[in-house]
């Protein structure tokens, strides 16, 4: 392995008080909020629709859930599905996974049955702990995928008496409400039990720095999904990380965190489940994103940290407008997944007095890898800067041994403490992103001579909409069993809402023809709603290489064209 360091130009504009490199880490992400309960035990560690729970609480909970588990039969190792929205459960669900020396599996609870199938089989996880609205389809998994304890939780349980008593009102609009966010269950175990057990004893071992913590699934090139296997090192680098990089902000009660992003997720995990509970901060969590119930919380304990995406940072603002509240408060936003406009970063920081600055990562990094300083001297259009132990070069796609001259654009690759060590089960796969213990992030960027970085392109023919990724080989998969569509080629285009949208050019079967909204409603019952296209085109024929794979770039220049007129 090489031992080449590149230069850091980019440390002199770090923003003041951030250092150039960070100690190595030690312990385990369960040190977490053991040290923020002994720091601050009568704080609020969360808040879920007002209903606060205090770090001591976090913890008993976190050691009685532990206990639960170990009963069930979870062993040090053994990969746990979590299968949640943002609630106060998916805390204690992830910290007590961990205790016992477990890892972590994220899914998201949105998924159809077909994807969130195709996780389990690639991770074989025989317990998993599910949304109530969930459980059914865990449960109706063929016989090879029998998960042995299917936890149920019903998250409503976690919110106030008085939320919950309003939700059991005879009203429609209760009911909507209430089918929104539980369901009836049968035959599962229900989380009240779990957490009903006495504690675990405090003899109990706990997971070693280096030891597998979390396995996130992340879409490749290919479009299969693959896990990125993140050991606790990772994790709480990540977290030290993005510390360090805001030191404006103080460890203790009066750090706030929203938590508007999917947990599920690695950007939301890592600033909202990690960063935040290693601040000792209220997290206030959203089931999913609510400009009014946001603002609500707003008047009374305005965000200290808030990661979020563009569209969000939108809405949010224009509802502030709207009914009169004040942002002020608002310390640091960052946005990720995708380009953050520089009109929507003016206002936004106008009304909040704070600010708003944008940031990149993947899922492989934990997933945080730069961001812009918290400082006058951001640059918009760019992603900011290495965060403090993060390397990074700038080479040649097709020989990335080779840098490519200073201010040119090539592939970046990365090294770090965040940095993930493979992806689960896959070793060609894992070897084929490493060049000399370098990450191949797959997007080509340009650095300029103050440090900063522009992503210009991406080798990864990804489409990232509202800040998730979608392969366009999923979905073009599903069309091509709509029986009127031949053939399919999925690409992302331009959308001032949520990054990209995506489209899809369709070659019919000879003789026959469609309505296009009939494909759509087809592939919804296949795809997550996200995944399903915006727009579909009828096209003749798809443009292809000599070898017959289809040129997606091609059928996007034709797309633009035919959308824009240019």
């Amino acid at each position: 392995m090489t031992t080449y360091d590149p230069p850091r130009p980019w440390i002199a504009s770090y923003a003041e008080g951030v250092p150039q490199d960070l100690e190595p880490v030690s312990g385990s992400l369960v040190d977490i909020v053991e040290e923020s309960a002994k720091d601050y035990p009568d704080a609020a560690a969360l808040q879920f629709f007002g209903r606060e729970t205090s770090y001591r609480s976090l913890h008993e909970q976190i050691e009685r859930a532990a206990a639960g588990l170990r009963a069930l039969g979870v062993r040090a190792g053994d990969p746990v599905a979590i299968v949640l929205p943002n609630c106060p459960q998916h805390i204690v669900a992830f910290y007590a996974i961990l205790r016992l020396g477990a890892v972590v599996i994220e899914h998201n609870p949105l998924y159809t049955p077909r994807e969130l199938r195709k996780q389990f089989e690639d991770h074989g996880a025989k317990h998993a702990i599910v949304w109530s609205k969930v459980v059914k389809t865990v449960q109706e998994f063929p016989a090879d995928l029998a998960v042995t304890s299917v936890i149920s939780v019903d998250i409503t349980r976690a919110m106030p008496f008085t939320t919950r008593l309003a939700l059991r009102l005879p009203l429609s609009k209760a009911r909507e409400a209430r089918s929104a966010l539980t369901d009836r269950v049968s035959g599962a175990i229900a989380w009240e039990d779990v957490v009903g057990s006495e504690p675990l004893p405090a003899t109990h071992p706990k997971p070693a720095t280096d030891d597998l913590a979390l396995i996130q699934y992340t879409s490749g090139t290919t479009g299969s999904p693959k896990g990125a296997s993140l050991t606790h090192r990772n994790l709480l680098s990540n977290a030290a990380q993005s510390r360090a990089w805001v030191p404006s902000i103080v460890r203790g009660e009066g750090c706030v965190v929203y938590a508007v992003l999917p947990m599920f997720h690695a950007y939301g995990l890592t600033l909202c489940l990690t960063f935040a509970m290693s601040m000792g901060a209220r997290l206030v969590l959203f089931p999913r994103f609510d400009p009014d119930m946001v603002l609500e919380v707003t008047k009374k304990h305005p965000a200290t940290f808030l990661p979020l995406v563009p569209p969000i940072a939108d809405r949010l603002l224009k509802a502030a407008r709207e009914k009169g509240v004040s942002l002020q408060g608002t310390q640091v936003a960052i946005s990720g997944a995708m380009a953050l406009p520089h009109e929507l970063v003016v206002p936004f920081e106008a009304a909040s007095g704070g600010y708003l600055v944008e940031g990149y990562g993947l899922s492989e990094c934990s997933p945080v890898l730069m961001a812009n300083p918290v400082a006058d001297n951001r640059v918009p259009g760019t992603v900011g800067l290495p965060l403090p132990g993060t390397e990074c070069r700038v080479v040649d796609p097709d020989d990335p041994t080779q840098d490519v001259p200073k201010g040119e654009r090539g592939e970046l690759i990365v090294r770090g403490p965040q940095v993930f060590g493979g992806y689960y089960g896959k070793p060609e796969e894992t070897e084929a992103v490493f060049t000399d213990g370098w990450f191949r992030t797959g997007d080509i960027v340009m650095i300029d001579d103050a440090g900063f970085v522009r992503v210009v392109d991406r080798i990864k023919e990804l489409i990232i909409t509202g800040g998730f990724n979608v392969a366009p080989t999923e979905v073009e998969n599903a069309l091509r069993q709509h029986p009127q569509v031949e053939d399919a080629a999925v690409v992302g285009l331009p959308s001032e809402h949520s990054g990209e949208e995506v489209v899809a050019a369709v070659v019919l079967v000879p003789g026959e023809e469609i309505d296009v909204e009939a494909v759509r409603e087809f592939a919804r019952g296949i795809l997550t709603p996200y995944k399903v296209p915006r727009r579909i085109f009828v096209v003749d024929e798809l443009p292809k290489s000599l070898i017959g794979k289809v040129l997606r770039r091609q059928v996007r220049d034709r797309l633009l064209t035919l959308t824009t007129g240019a």
